[in-house]
């Protein structure tokens, strides 16, 4: 236990809140050299347990970095005036996205304005009077003239239903058809003569109407942009000294003006058609159409870091395709589905642009076409905004087609040493667009500074969660949970989020029973109410032990059998239940029968172990004799599914007790595997083991000659909780640590093990003795019963 006067502070709520990432300094290191490395490729994969703070701690790193970081650029995207299906993509520096924005919005609602007042005011009307009634001149110079050569031909020129129609005239009086036809020949020849030379007189007046009507089509033209630059010139003046700086927007202020000069009836106002066109085209007669047609002036901001300080810090919960990489949104008009640059919406990778961007693997894994994405995107180093059919080639509806964004952002994904591995392993590109892991540790040294860090931690979540703070008890408490969650006595467990659930539901006794301040005894109630509420399946365990229907002897001795201990896991518990394991054995082929395989419960682990068996009778007594033992172990009652090379040195034990004839005390299980030499090796959940072996023989009374055995490198693991502890203390629980097989059979048996002597036999009345007596009588029976004759 942990002593609680050991903690300096009357409670947490005197100590300094923690402001740095404890027990991971192996991960803070890779992160510090990943996040500020530039060269491409060196994104990081943040790598550990659940629970163990990978994300509090990249979060909290990151944070702190970003701010003395330069903050990133916004982004826009404006109309392309040649190719509308193809946006631009402009870079501004920060914040002035939205200045632009406003800015254009103002200019455009200005030239609404003011285009229309121009063209209205008399200076216009007068200047275009004056260019129009030049040409007007000209025209009737040229009628007058036609007019002449027509008198002098003998014809009048009369407008008619199809057209000008050339009467000849006689004696001052027009002929009507008639007339004419009455006529002489000669005299009919000789009008059409002239009237051919009229008519060509003619068709060159009208090619001189039509050059002076373009002539004056031009010179109007001409007004109007001199006015309508003259009108907007000022304020587009201002926009181009305001932006000056920025390349990018220039050309776009020039197409802009240009567009402007090419549709100025959209700018009129409807009650007055302007003087410089007769009328305004019909799309432009709808209000709806009349605001559609000025969108193209619009700027949509997509990334705006006007209010941030230092470089954008982006953490993805649900990184789905359109999430991550933008969208374009389409609307319904007139029955159709348009869209525009106006609809092109950012991901979470534009807001990152500049920064940083931490998602979860899993959460990648489970959006389809994003991990494919963000590895295109890291690959080329820009950002393409696009449906994902489109992407795969599902769907060829024609839209538009945004300008890449170039990317500069550092990626973090968070994930398990597994995913880490399959990505790795699997994907070569992983290996270089992720080239920095940072591996988080599920523990660290118990020492004073750690400890120290602890309670600095537990002050942290207290006030951050406005918990009731810890008192000395209760923070020794913690520190005791930790290292049992370490399963280490020098170690405490960096599960953080373990820990500190533990600490709000002790924070939340704490508040039913108005205690100022939280206790060790709040924090046992916390960690006692949490196995309650998931051990029913456990209890249930032990009520079948406990009445017999589950064969479990806690008393007496058995030949060939012994109380193994093995760990179920439910997810959200884990806990140790004794099982029989018991050996038969018989004369013939050399095997040792895994019961558990043979029926297909067994994994790969355990008949690893089974295995291991055979190759220690075999290093121990089959030196001068072959084996000739045909055995059979199992897991007595086991109908689940049985893994793990921990119950190896029990089966071993077992074997040893059927071969010698030696009875095993009933009233200690055994765990520990074992390798071919006979030594006793740790295993994992020794603690869960040895209290649900404790569970059976309280249950049934404890009678001083109950124990466990466990493998002795295992001691440094027991963190046991404090009613076995007290049992022990108080000799009523025995923890027998041992190092090799023999030692174990020793305390199973009550004989000695027996070494070898100098002529290869081992000592009379001994356990090896025996066993190796047993096996040499087996080897002769074989023998016998294959002899010829026999």
């Amino acid at each position: 236990m942990y002593d609680s006067t050991l903690v300096d502070c009357t409670s947490t709520k005197d100590l300094k809140p923690l402001d740095e990432i404890i027990g991971q300094e192996r991960a803070v290191t890779a992160l510090n050299f990943g996040l500020n490395i530039q060269e491409k490729g060196f994104n990081i994969y943040a790598s550990g347990m659940q629970g163990t703070g990978r994300k509090s701690a990249v979060k909290k790193y990151i944070d702190t970095l970003a701010q003395a970081k330069p903050p990133a650029h916004d982004w826009v995207y404006v109309n392309n005036f040649e190719n509308p299906y193809e946006p631009n993509a402009i870079q501004l520096p920060p914040g002035m996205g939205k200045a632009f924005k406003a800015d254009m919005a103002t200019f455009i609602a200005d030239a609404k304005r003011i285009i229309p007042r121009v063209f209205e005011g008399e200076d216009y009307v007068n200047r275009r009077e004056a260019a129009v009634r030049s040409i007007e001149e000209e025209k009737a110079q040229l009628f007058a003239r036609t007019d002449q050569f027509a008198q002098e031909k003998g014809f009048v020129v009369q407008p008619g239903p199809q057209g000008l129609l050339t009467v000849p005239v006689k004696g001052g009086e027009t002929l009507s058809q008639e007339e004419f036809l009455a006529l002489p020949e000669q005299e009919q020849q000789e009008y059409q003569k002239r009237r051919e030379e009229l008519l060509v007189e003619i068709r060159n007046t009208f090619r001189q109407l039509r050059d002076l009507e373009q002539k004056g089509r031009e010179a109007v033209d001409s007004l109007n942009r001199e006015v309508a630059l003259s009108a907007i010139g000022r304020e587009m003046a201002s926009l181009r000294d305001k932006y000056s700086g920025v390349e990018e927007i220039l050309p776009f202020f020039d197409a802009v003006e240009h567009d402007i000069i090419e549709n100025l009836p959209q700018f009129m106002a409807e009650e007055a058609q302007p003087q410089a066109q007769a009328q305004t085209p019909p799309q432009f007669q709808n209000p709806l159409f009349r605001e559609l047609a000025f969108r193209k002036y619009e700027v949509n901001v997509i990334v705006d870091n006007a209010d941030h300080q230092g470089a954008p810090v982006i953490f993805e919960q649900n990184p789905t395709y359109q999430n991550l990489f933008g969208k374009i949104e389409k609307e319904v008009q007139f029955g159709m589905f348009t869209t525009d640059f106006t609809m092109i919406r950012p991901g979470s990778i534009h807001k990152a642009n500049g920064g940083y961007l931490v998602m979860a693997v899993e959460d990648l894994f489970r959006a389809p076409f994003s991990y494919d994405g963000l590895k295109t995107a890291l690959r080329t180093s820009e950002v393409t905004i696009e449906d994902p059919g489109e992407r795969m080639g599902f769907m060829t509806a024609k839209g538009i087609k945004p300008e890449p964004i170039p990317l500069n952002t550092k990626v973090v994904l968070i994930g398990t040493p597994l995913a880490n591995q399959i990505l790795y392993t699997q994907d070569p590109e992983f290996q270089e667009l992720f080239k920095v892991k940072a591996e988080f540790d599920t523990s660290m040294e118990r020492n004073e500074e750690n400890v120290s860090r602890y309670a600095a931690f537990i002050c942290s979540l207290c006030r951050e969660f406005s918990l009731h703070h810890l008192d000395p008890t209760a923070i020794a408490r913690v520190v005791e949970y930790g290292s049992r969650l370490a399963a280490d006595q020098q170690k405490l467990s960096t599960r953080f989020a373990r820990i500190g659930d533990i600490i709000k539901e002790a924070s939340y006794y704490a508040s039913l029973e108005k205690s100022e301040y939280t206790t060790g005894a709040h924090i046992q109630r916390a960690l006692d109410e949490r196995v309650y509420r998931s051990n029913l399946i456990q209890e249930k365990i032990q009520e079948y032990i406990t009445r017999g229907i589950f064969l479990i002897e806690t008393e007496g001795a058995n030949v060939g059998q012994v109380n193994g201990l093995s760990v179920i896991s439910l997810g959200d518990i884990e806990f140790g239940r004794p099982s029989r394991v018991t050996a038969s054995i018989g004369v013939g082929k050399p095997e040792i029968m895994d019961i558990e395989r043979e029926a297909e419960m067994g994994g790969p682990l355990h008949t690893k172990g089974v295995l291991i068996l055979a190759g220690y009778l075999n290093n121990r007594f089959a030196q001068d004799k072959p084996l000739s033992l045909s055995a059979r172990l199992v897991f007595e009652q086991s109908y689940e599914g049985i893994d793990g090379d921990s119950a190896s040195s029990t089966e071993l034990y077992a074997l040893l007790s059927a071969l010698s004839g030696l009875p095993l005390k009933q009233t200690i299980a055994v765990t520990g595997s074992v390798n071919q030499n006979g030594e006793v090796q740790a295993i994992g959940g020794v603690n869960e083991k040895l209290e649900g072996f404790f569970e059976v023989c309280k249950a049934r009374g404890l009678s001083g000659e109950q124990g466990a055995m466990i493998p002795a490198s295992n001691v440094q693991n027991l963190m046991l909780k404090d009613e076995v502890v007290e049992a022990a203390k108080a000799g009523n629980f025995s923890i027998y640590p041992v190092r090799t097989i023999d030692e174990g059979i020793e305390i199973l048996t009550g004989v000695r093990a027996g070494e070898r002597q100098e002529d290869g036999t081992f000592e009379k009345g001994t356990v090896n003795y025996l066993v190796d007596k047993r096996l040499r009588e087996m080897a002769g029976a074989l023998k016998a019963f294959t002899s010829p004759g026999k």
